[in-house]
């Protein structure tokens, strides 16, 4: 089967292979096999195919096939595809046979999947016992061995139709399993509007202390690709504190092409991994993040003897660890070409108390620049508004745009969403830093320091609509012409009751 297909029908047959574990394991688990899975069967037929077009050419040489195929993207082992793992789904120790194979493809390719597959086990007791998972497995083998999961690059086409097919297995679990998953996924839309803000350019260092699944570094660099007829200069970094999440990322990354990054494994703020060669905090271009929304235990016991001084300004409180991740990223810019779009609760525009004094500090230093609302229920697992804030070094001016978009999304049953028309107002009015009625306020220092330095977004911007007055002339006159037809109405009702026999 080799005609084209199109994204709708990957994303269809690969969203059907999870009902193999529905009902029998928990989403926030099942996802990381079936995706684990769907990277096995690409990378098989990517090394299938390129395999077979060189067998057409050099038949008769398959010393030249070998060695042409060492200058692939990646190696595949011996006996570690998945077509060989198909042919062997009958017998038992199907869970360590898969293992196996990962392990063995993680060793062949250490410098671009080095530990990816050390923190899941197809061979877990999660998957039940013996019988059940080497059944289990069996029909989730069947189910990726089906034609229309046949992802050879000579049917599929263009390599992001498989990079797709996984953010869009990253999007349904997060939506299907809500806080817990959400944690890894930003909506497509945000990530679109964050990426667009920071308007990344060819050659920037990009990074996401935060970065969960990475949707939202490689955003940035298709703004790159777009802007720059298909540029790939640019370079991304990440951290991720969960493993599996983590593992996630290194497979995404591999699946869209992305050779050029670095993402570590670990906790940002306790343990920054991005260092440059004299053991200091790395500084890009371009950092952005969602972090975790006001993480609890998010280190505050060792911030206070922080080795890079990233909370000289101030410590967050021990239990809302949002201006940790503000300010950790603050520290990652750039001195000249710095600039970074995180998103926050709104609490973070308004608390009191060391965010309060931290906020004042970063206002006065100029490193503000935009404050954007959101609309509710825009993120998978909480329905709370969310803002974005955007910060640069070296502004051209000491204002800050307060932009109110929260009243302009498209609604969904358990999502809103914003359309391009949304974006694209938002992006005029932060480009444009001029007043707009009831959207966009461009606040001086002094007005934000008549504020108390509070950004709370309905301070600067009023988005009362006053009720329309109301003619009380008007509505007694017509009160008056009401009571004048009813009584008409009664006059003429006693008559029809007088023919019918019924009047006194």
């Amino acid at each position: 089967m080799n005609s084209q297909i199109n994204q709708d029908d990957i994303n269809k047959a690969v969203w059907n292979a999870c009902d193999t574990f529905r009902g029998t394991v928990s989403p926030d688990i099942y996802k990381d096999y079936v995706l684990t899975l769907l990277f096995l069967k690409y990378i098989s037929d990517v090394w299938q195919d390129h395999y077979d077009g060189y067998k057409k050419t050099h038949g008769d040489h398959p010393e030249l096939i070998t060695e042409l195929m060492k200058s692939e993207r990646f190696v595949l082992p011996p006996g570690a595809s998945f077509y060989a793992l198909y042919e062997r789904r009958h017998e038992p120790g199907g869970g360590e046979r898969i293992d196996k194979a990962l392990h063995a493809i993680q060793d062949t390719n250490i410098a671009k999947l080095r530990d990816v597959f050390q923190d899941i086990s197809f061979n877990s007791t999660k998957l039940g016992d013996e019988q059940q998972k080497n059944e289990l497995l069996r029909t989730l083998l069947e189910d990726f061995h089906k034609p229309a999961l046949n992802l050879r690059p000579s049917r599929v086409g263009a390599l992001d139709i498989i990079g797709n097919a996984y953010e869009y297995l990253i999007k349904q679990f997060a939506a299907d399993s809500g806080r817990k998953a959400g944690e890894f996924y930003t909506p497509p839309e945000v990530s679109t509007l964050m990426a667009r803000l920071v308007d990344p350019q060819e050659g920037d260092e990009i990074c996401d202390p935060a970065c969960g699944s990475a949707s939202l570094l490689m955003k940035c660099g298709r703004e790159v690709k777009r802007k720059f007829g298909g540029s790939k200069n640019y370079a991304l970094f990440g951290q991720e504190a969960i493993g599996s999440t983590w593992a996630l990322a290194k497979m995404n990354l591999f699946l869209h092409g992305e050779d050029n990054h670095k993402v570590e494994w670990g906790d940002t703020i306790r343990n920054p991994k991005l260092l440059d060669s004299d053991d200091r905090l790395k500084h890009f271009d371009i950092v952005v993040a969602n972090p975790p929304f006001s993480l609890d235990k998010w280190g505050y016991d060792s911030a206070e003897a922080d080795r890079f001084s990233r909370f000289r300004r101030g410590l967050p409180p021990k239990t809302k660890g949002d201006y940790a991740f503000i300010l950790h990223m603050i520290e990652t810019l750039k001195p000249r070409t710095g600039r970074m779009a995180v998103v926050v609760p709104h609490g973070v525009l308004f608390r009191g108390g060391a965010e309060g004094k931290i906020r004042q500090k970063l206002i006065e230093e100029n490193l503000l620049d935009t404050v954007i609302g959101l609309p509710e229920k825009l993120f998978y697992g909480t329905g709370i508004p969310a803002a974005i804030l955007v910060f640069k070094k070296n502004r051209a001016d000491d204002k800050v745009m307060f932009i109110d978009a929260s009243r302009d999304f498209r609604s969904g049953k358990n999502q809103n969403f914003l359309g391009e028309p949304d974006l694209e107002k938002i992006l005029d009015a932060a480009a444009a830093r001029s007043g707009i009625d009831k959207y966009a306020h461009l606040a001086s220092r002094a007005e934000i320091a008549e504020n108390e330095f509070n950004l709370n977004i309905p301070r600067y911007v009023d988005t009362f609509e006053e009720e329309e007055e109301i003619d009380l002339d008007a509505v007694r006159a017509e009160r008056a012409e009401l009571k004048k037809t009813l009584a008409e109405l009664e006059v003429r009702m006693d008559g029809y009751l007088k023919e019918l026999g019924y009047g006194s």
